[in-house]
């Protein structure tokens, strides 16, 4: 197919996507990606997170619909899998718990009836890693969480102004983040 290609998967921690609730679509294109602006200007279509599957939860009806969260060291990211995604389903169906899982997967967004935005992930794919694994993501995702914050205020990165202006955060706060998901690393040797 000429002309396809895939969306880069962006690493993100929980806490930042959970903050995020800016969503973006070319209206023009039925079939245009969605995109979730994070509050450190990371434009989000596809996520890359590594992390402990600590639930799981069969929460289908009439056939099976899998819930699980997946906890990194700044909190959790929940993850859906359904029909639509049955290797993931089948993961969760039989994954043992607790177990460090690597999980790509697109955002989505739901808006509640009170006005919030919950922020969850439905896997593409997902796989059973080690720790070792879990830590390099969190050091790689600390190193690109700091790169945008410092791109973010020298308004180098085109989703500045928009990503400042809608979510009026210090950007201090990610950089807090960012240390205590380091700091973890240290604990856990």
């Amino acid at each position: 197919m000429a002309g396809f290609f895939r969306e880069a998967a962006r690493r993100v921690f929980a806490k930042e996507l959970k903050d995020s609730n800016l969503t973006s679509k070319d209206e023009n294109d039925q079939y245009a990606p969605q995109y979730l602006l994070t509050p450190t200007g990371a434009n989000v279509n596809r996520i890359f997170i590594v992390g402990t599957l600590i639930e799981k939860e069969d929460i289908g009806t009439d056939s099976e619909y899998w819930r699980g969260r997946v906890s990194d060291p700044t909190g959790s990211f929940l993850i859906y899998a359904g029909q639509y995604q049955p290797e993931a389903a089948q993961f969760l169906a039989e994954c043992e718990m607790p177990a460090f899982v690597a999980v790509i997967g697109k955002t989505s967004t739901y808006t509640t009836d009170d006005g919030n935005v919950l922020t969850s992930i439905r896997p593409e794919s997902i796989q059973q890693v080690d720790e070792l694994t879990r830590n390099l993501w969190v050091l790689d995702t600390a190193k690109q969480t700091l790169e945008r914050i410092r791109a973010v205020e020298a308004q180098e990165d085109p989703n500045y102004k928009l990503a400042k202006e809608h979510y009026s955060i210090d950007p201090e706060i990610y950089r807090e983040m960012v240390k205590k998901a380091l700091e973890s690393l240290k604990d856990n040797t």
